[in-house]
């Protein structure tokens, strides 16, 4: 099956809200560190109601063992292609109720930071993903299987799911 849709996976969104960043477990982050992998924490993170869902939604890591190698870089040293890996459940709650889903975004991507600031993902596995208009109704979902995530300079975000599944976190913490 194949679909395209607006997206902004959980990764994406602590980088481009400039989040502060969390800690990752000491364990996780100490084996990776002797392979070239280093800590990429997930910041908390709140998103007004009606821009996701029709309440405000608010994000925390609750497993956070995620690591970034970075593999190729540009002329001027900056990151050209990263790998992320590890760990990473973000509890989404319902700022209006309280009520949370513990969403499994521990997913593996390669990112490829291209010059004009856009960004392709290739991934594998479960990411939380941010819908603003798209083929998907405007919400946060976690989409699992093997897929792309293209962003362009613009900021326009396409998932192409090769195969795979789609939960939609707002129908299940309204």
């Amino acid at each position: 099956m194949r679909r395209t849709v607006v997206a902004l996976t959980a990764f994406a969104a602590t980088t481009l809200m400039g989040a502060a960043p969390a800690s990752a477990s000491a364990p996780a982050v100490a084996a990776a560190a002797g392979l070239g992998w280093r800590p990429a924490p997930t910041a908390p993170w709140d998103v007004a109601a009606g821009v996701r869902c029709d309440f405000a939604v608010h994000g925390e890591p609750i497993v956070d063992e995620v690591v970034q190698r970075v593999s190729q870089t540009h002329p001027d040293g900056s990151p050209k292609r990263v790998a992320y890996k590890g760990d990473l459940v973000v509890r989404v709650t319902n700022k209006d109720t309280g009520d949370f889903y513990d969403a499994d975004a521990s997913g593996t991507a390669v990112v490829d930071y291209r010059r004009d600031g856009s960004q392709f993902w290739s991934v594998l596995g479960p990411v939380l993903v941010g819908i603003g208009e798209g083929n998907l109704d405007r919400g946060l979902y976690i989409i699992d299987g093997v897929y792309t995530l293209d962003i362009s300079s613009s900021g326009y975000r396409t998932v192409t799911m090769a195969h795979g599944s789609v939960i939609d976190i707002c129908e299940r913490i309204d």
